[in-house]
């Protein structure tokens, strides 16, 4: 094989079956690749990160693709490694994403509509009741977080009195809170790779929560984005520099619009009970992954 790249896939939820498929056609590309990188594993002395004994730094590409088992230390290392080769997402991309206060902020700066936020330091207590009387209702959001963990619905001025001094507890820097947007408990996720649009699945709230992410209650159902969702979609990955997003977009009631809530740079591939409902952007998925790889993996 004339190039070789490191890949870490998650491997629940079908995962392993994809990862097959895009070894199978890195294959015939004449594209080999070296799977279950976890870079948990490695080490790093004297100029190079090694895993199993392999230069990991010597590999043509990285494709990093688990949410779900990140570490600090897999993180840094994945910082280090971006500094000299391709990696999909790139470093930059994958660190934006994970925070929200940065994602909504550059969003906003390019025009793309997000809800109201604020970033308030964690003295600033005044500053945040102040935002509670505007704004009525708020979320409050860790920046890092991720599959709606964390997410708090304050409704009212005792919720808040309630939960400061939790989030003092935690000796958490700063605050970020969203103004509470009206909408009918269904998001958008839209895919997008290579600026390209995959595919699109709705998730609605279960009736006991507000939340429509799937490790929060919510259901998935099928949904056909028109030209504005899409657009909006891509707009959001390319404002990002994401080279593989999943979008989350909602329709604000009030404002009459759609609205960016999140940009997740490692959205999941449709599951084996999805593709049964008819979820069917897996190949495609799969498919502008591959020619994403061998466009960017050094020759």
């Amino acid at each position: 094989m004339s190039r070789k790249i490191g890949m870490w896939l998650y491997s629940n939820g079908g995962g392993d079956k994809i990862q097959e498929k895009i070894v199978k056609k890195l294959r015939e590309r004449d594209i080999e690749t070296l799977t279950e990188m976890n870079l948990r594993h490695a080490v790093a002395k004297n100029g190079h990160i090694l895993h199993n004994d392999r230069k990991v730094d010597k590999l043509d590409l990285f494709f990093s693709y688990n949410a779900g088992e990140q570490t600090q230390y897999q993180v840094f290392l994945y910082q280090a490694l971006n500094r000299v080769m391709p990696m999909i997402n790139s470093y930059d991309a994958f660190a934006l994403t994970e925070d929200k206060f940065q994602t909504s902020f550059l969003l906003r700066q390019h025009g793309v509509a997000t809800p109201s936020f604020k970033l308030c330091h964690r003295d600033d207590t005044h500053h945040l009741q102040g935002i509670m009387k505007k704004w009525e209702k708020m979320v409050y959001k860790p920046t890092d977080g991720w599959g709606g963990v964390g997410l708090t619905k304050i409704e009212n001025q005792a919720t808040l009195d309630m939960l400061l001094p939790f989030l003092n507890q935690m000796d958490l820097r700063f605050f970020y809170v969203e103004k509470f947007v009206k909408y009918d408990n269904t998001d958008y996720r839209v895919d997008i790779v290579d600026g390209e649009f995959v595919g699109c699945y709705g998730r609605k709230a279960s009736g006991t929560d507000w939340r429509t992410n799937i490790t929060s209650g919510g259901s998935v159902f099928l949904r056909e984005p028109d030209d504005e969702v899409i657009a909006l979609a891509k707009k959001a990955a390319e404002v990002c520099s994401t080279d593989i997003a999943g979008v989350d977009i909602i329709y604000d009631m009030e404002k009459e619009e759609y609205v960016v809530l999140e940009v997740n740079g490692i959205p999941a591939f449709a599951t084996p009970e999805q593709e049964k409902m008819g979820l069917n952007f897996n190949k495609k998925k799969i498919d502008l992954i591959v020619d994403l790889i061998d466009r960017k993996a050094k020759k």
